[in-house]
């Protein structure tokens, strides 16, 4: 109980700090050049200018409620896509980051295991990963079955089950082994994308 409230005071503060540090991004696509991208934001936009110069002409109660109801829709809309753009970058970079400085562990042709950074596997190699092991790279699940998360490629909270043979066989570099061994077959060079799903 005590944990998952802590749990939600981090996501909370997280959150906080994505919305403070997306905010300039929010201020500037307030420019037509940007919401002509997004006709809804745009209609909307005109209608806030239009609003607002009648609440400057003709002031009253109404007319200056409804020009701060369309700016407040303008901004918390470009908000969204601020944070959208900034969670989807920080999960390419943890992604990134995760791909570099894997280290592998590497099966050598006389049987042995070999621990090598993530960045040397090349496709045809063949690597062990145990519960808590990052997969060092985009592959297939040629023995064992684990448990996997892929949150931070699919945003889904959900882990996955990953095993040998089937359709459920591919792994994705950069994603989390919760549970199990596996030995997965790299089927893409670091850099390279990946077609094995």
């Amino acid at each position: 109980m005590i944990a998952d409230r802590a749990q939600r005071h981090a996501s909370a503060a997280l959150s906080w700090s994505q919305v403070r540090s997306a905010l300039p991004g929010a201020v500037r696509k307030l420019d037509p050049r940007h919401l002509w991208h997004t006709p809804v934001m745009f209609v909307v936009w005109i209608g806030s200018v239009v609003t607002s110069i009648s609440a400057v002409v003709q002031p009253s109660a109404l007319s200056i409620s409804v020009a701060v109801w369309l700016w407040l829709t303008v901004l918390f809309g470009n908000l969204a896509e601020s944070v959208a753009e900034g969670r989807g970058k920080a999960q390419a970079d943890t992604l990134r980051k995760a791909r570099t400085e894997t280290q592998a562990r590497l099966l050598t042709s006389d049987g042995s295991v070999a621990v090598v950074p993530s960045s040397h596997l090349m496709p045809g190699d063949r690597v062990l990963v145990s519960a808590g092991e990052i997969i060092p790279g985009d592959g297939d699940v040629v023995a064992g079955v684990a448990s996997v998360d892929e949150s931070a490629i699919t945003g889904e909270s959900a882990p996955v089950i990953r095993e040998a043979g089937g359709d459920r066989s591919a792994v994705t570099g950069g994603t989390t082994v919760l549970s199990d061994e596996i030995t997965v077959l790299i089927t893409a060079a670091p850099g390279s994308p990946s077609w094995t799903r």
